[in-house]
C-alpha cells in the first residue's frame, strides 16, 4: 500500500559571497569553500558560498536532493530546492551549486525517488526464477511545496511473471501528479525470466524423460565395440602378409643356385 512519507527537515548554512568570476571561485575553492547561487521568488539572485566538506556530506543524503531545504543565510532562513550540482571531472569536488527559492503558493516540479517494497514476496520471485527489473528509480511529479513527499513507495507484492507496473498504477499521495511526456504511462518495474533459464525449461519440456540417458548409453556401447573390431582386422592383416613374403622368397633362391 502506498505511503505518504513526511518530508525530513534538511538544513544547511550558506554565506554571502561578494567576489564573482572564475578566478574568485577558484580561490574560494582553495580555501575549502564551494561557490553557489540562490534564485527565484520575488528576490534577486544572490551569490553564496558553503563549507565544502559539509556540502559533500549533505549531498550523500537522498533527502538533500528531493526535499525542501532550510537554508540559513545571515539572519534569515529560506526554503529552497537543490536544482543543480556541478562536479569536477575527476576530483571529488563541487565546482558550483544552484538553489531555487520556494514559493508556497506555486506548484513545483521535482524528481522524487521510488522505494520498492515486498519484492521478495511477489509471485514472480516466490514461484519462479524471475528477476524484477527496475526501469525507473525516480518519478517526476508536480505539486505544491507542502505536498511534496520524501519518496514514493511502490508495492511489488502482487507482481507476477510477465507483468509490469506502470506509472498510472502507482498510487500517489494527495495533491501529487506524475509528469510524463505526452501523457504516456511508462513502465516502472517489470518481472522477467532470464533467457537462459527459459530455454532450458523449454528443452526439458520437449525431450522425453530418459531419452538423454538412453542416447548416452548407446553411444557408450558403440564406443566400446569400435576399437575391438579395428584391432582384430589389423592383427589379421599383419599375420597374413608377413609370413607369406618370407616363405615365398627363400626357397626360390636356393633352387636357382643348385
Amino acid at each position: 500500500m502506498q505511503k505518504s512519507p513526511q518530508q525530513t527537515q534538511q538544513a544547511f548554512t550558506a554565506f554571502a559571497r561578494a567576489a564573482e568570476g572564475r578566478g574568485a571561485s577558484r580561490r574560494l575553492r582553495v580555501t575549502g569553500r564551494a561557490p553557489g547561487i540562490v534564485y527565484g521568488g520575488t528576490t534577486k539572485p544572490q551569490t553564496i558560498e558553503l563549507d565544502h566538506n559539509a556540502l559533500i556530506h549533505a549531498l550523500k543524503k537522498e533527502a538533500f536532493h528531493s526535499t525542501i531545504l532550510n537554508m540559513t543565510l545571515g539572519e534569515t532562513t529560506q526554503r529552497v530546492l537543490l536544482r543543480d550540482v556541478q562536479m569536477h571531472p575527476f576530483r571529488h569536488e563541487v565546482l558550483h551549486i544552484d538553489f531555487q527559492r520556494v514559493d508556497e503558493n506555486r506548484k513545483i516540479h521535482m524528481k522524487v525517488p521510488l522505494h520498492f517494497t515486498n519484492g521478495e514476496n511477489s509471485p514472480a520471485v516466490k514461484t519462479t526464477d524471475a528477476i524484477i527489473s527496475h526501469v525507473l528509480t525516480e518519478l517526476d511529479v508536480s505539486c505544491l511545496p507542502k505536498d511534496l513527499p520524501a519518496f514514493i513507495e511502490v508495492d511489488l507484492s502482487t507482481l507476477a511473471v510477465g507483468q509490469s507496473i506502470h506509472v498510472s498504477d502507482v498510487a500517489l499521495p494527495p495533491g501529487v501528479t506524475a509528469v510524463t511526456r505526452g501523457g504516456e504511462s511508462p513502465v516502472v518495474v517489470t518481472a522477467i525470466v532470464p533467457r537462459v533459464i527459459a530455454e532450458v525449461e523449454e528443452v526439458a519440456a520437449v525431450v522425453e524423460p530418459g531419452a538423454v540417458e538412453g542416447a548416452a548409453a548407446e553411444a557408450g556401447k558403440a564406443g566400446d565395440k569400435a576399437p575391438e573390431k579395428g584391432g582384430e582386422k589389423a592383427a589379421d592383416k599383419g599375420a597374413d602378409k608377413a609370413p607369406a613374403k618370407k616363405d615365398d622368397k627363400t626357397p626360390a633362391k636356393k633352387d636357382d643356385k643348385k
